[in-house]
């Protein structure tokens, strides 16, 4: 019950944020909203206020902002018409809402830094065979504070340097144990992985797994503030990395692109785990809804910013008929895009128990 409440305010989160900056915009540039609209199906609440329908519906799965003239076949010359306005005006109402979407992650960031987020300590909690460490004669409980003299606090900086040295390097831990800090020389060996974007990355590891020591990691305010930029920079880097692997088939869709299902599972998660990974996930979901939304697809915000530009290389708009046409083409688009992706979570989710169901 409370994953699907959760699940519930991600989503009703997201949509509302993208839809307000639809809404905000088109109300400043003089643009008439007839509604503004949150979920889909039967309506649970409506109210009309200065021209505007505002409605609440049962499905949380989506929402719109019906604009006045917003399609040629509507436009009846009207100045407070959507297509009324020139395409620097209605671009402005396009770019709002995945514009939002991007700030709201970003604020997200900043306010997950500020206020403190759980991290594992550098305490080491296993020892792996055959690795250097265990070979160093490093013990559980042990704690490292410094990797060739730069301080580490917390388990993803250990990691960072770790990973970045090679098999013919030695490393010099300084290690606490019982209240004594003492050096050890540990040698440093390669493993081959597959990372977030398919590919494969050559890392350097001690052969140490961690303790179960956690503490809460917080940052100045302005010192949240860079954190935050840095990690929505990096988030959309990697994601725009990983959309161009999946077009050139270096990733699969099937590993990479998840729906509603695989987002309530993730949810069902992340709900166990506090206020805080929720804020993350919701920062994590709306970036990333923010670049998807940008791409140059029919019905997208980004098909239809394409289509502005065409409209100002052609200097006219498109006619009734290539509108409708590029409608229907974007509709079924995204209507085998969420087969395609439920399709996908029901396979990764419950691929093994379907099998083995069908296989009695």
């Amino acid at each position: 019950m409370i994953a699907t409440l959760v699940f519930i305010f991600i989503l009703s989160t997201l949509i509302l944020v993208h839809e307000f900056g639809h809404f905000a915009a088109a109300r400043k540039m003089g643009v008439r909203v007839e509604k503004f609209s949150l979920g889909f199906g039967p309506q649970l609440f409506r109210i009309k206020r200065k021209g505007t329908e505002y409605a609440l519906s049962a499905i949380p799965l989506g929402g719109f902002v019906k604009l006045a003239g917003d399609s040629l076949e509507e436009f009846t010359g009207k100045k407070d018409e959507y297509y009324a306005k020139p395409p620097g005006k209605r671009f402005h109402i396009i770019f709002w809402g995945p514009l939002l979407n991007y700030c709201l992650g970003f604020l997200f960031f900043w306010l997950i830094f500020f206020v403190g987020y759980p991290s594992l300590t550098t305490k080491i909690g296993g020892l792996i065979d055959d690795f250097g460490a265990k070979e160093a004669g490093l013990q559980v409980g042990d704690k490292i504070t410094a990797v060739d003299g730069k301080k580490v606090e917390y388990w993803e900086d250990l990691q960072r340097v770790i990973y970045s040295k090679r098999s013919d390097n030695k490393v010099s831990l300084s290690v606490l144990r019982n209240s004594k800090e003492f050096s050890a020389e540990v040698s440093i060996k390669e493993k081959e992985y597959s990372d977030q974007l398919g590919q494969k990355r050559s890392v350097g590891l001690l052969g140490i797994t961690p303790f179960d020591e956690i503490i809460e990691v917080k940052h100045g305010f302005l010192q949240s503030f860079v954190l935050s930029a840095k990690k929505t920079w990096e988030l959309t880097s990697m994601t725009y990395k990983g959309l161009w692997r999946i077009i050139t088939g270096k990733l699969s869709v099937r590993d990479s692109v998840t729906g509603p299902l695989g987002i309530f599972y993730i949810t069902s998660k992340v709900a166990k785990l506090g206020v805080i990974a929720v804020l993350h996930l919701i920062a994590v979901l709306s970036v990333s809804l923010a670049i998807f939304n940008l791409l140059p697809l029919p019905i997208m915000d980004g098909g239809h910013i394409l289509l502005l530009g065409l409209e100002r290389l052609r200097g006219r708009a498109l006619s009734i008929k290539s509108e409708q046409v590029i409608s229907r083409i974007g509709f079924s688009m995204i209507i085998c895009l969420a087969v395609l992706v439920t399709f996908n979570d029901i396979a990764r989710l419950f691929g093994d128990k379907i099998t083995k169901f069908f296989g009695k």
